[in-house]
């Protein structure tokens, strides 16, 4: 069964133009993943320091590959989350 994200990044503002350089290589890398679907970034037109991640997977097994990948060790968890005020993470289900 799919496995769809949303995750809400707030990014110290003295931080920002590091993180956003770091997002082509973690979005290229990761949409190149088996199991894979969909990896989008989005920037929040109000607020310059909020990202909306969308990101769908295969199924659980390739979540948790995508989760364990080099890439998102190196750059997500190592290179972002220190970096943000919050991360919320919603795994949400397409009803309609």
């Amino acid at each position: 069964m799919e496995k769809e994200l949303l995750v809400k990044w707030n990014i110290r503002e003295s931080e920002r133009d590091e993180i956003l350089s770091l997002l082509p290589e973690l979005v290229e890398k990761t949409r190149n993943e088996e199991g894979n679907i969909l990896y989008n970034i989005y920037r929040s037109e109000n607020n310059p320091n909020e990202l909306i991640l969308h990101e769908r997977y295969a199924d659980e097994e390739a979540l948790n590959a995508h989760k364990l990948s080099e890439h998102y060790q190196n750059i997500v968890f190592k290179k972002i989350i220190p970096h943000l005020e919050t991360r919320e993470l919603t795994i949400v289900k397409q009803i309609y």
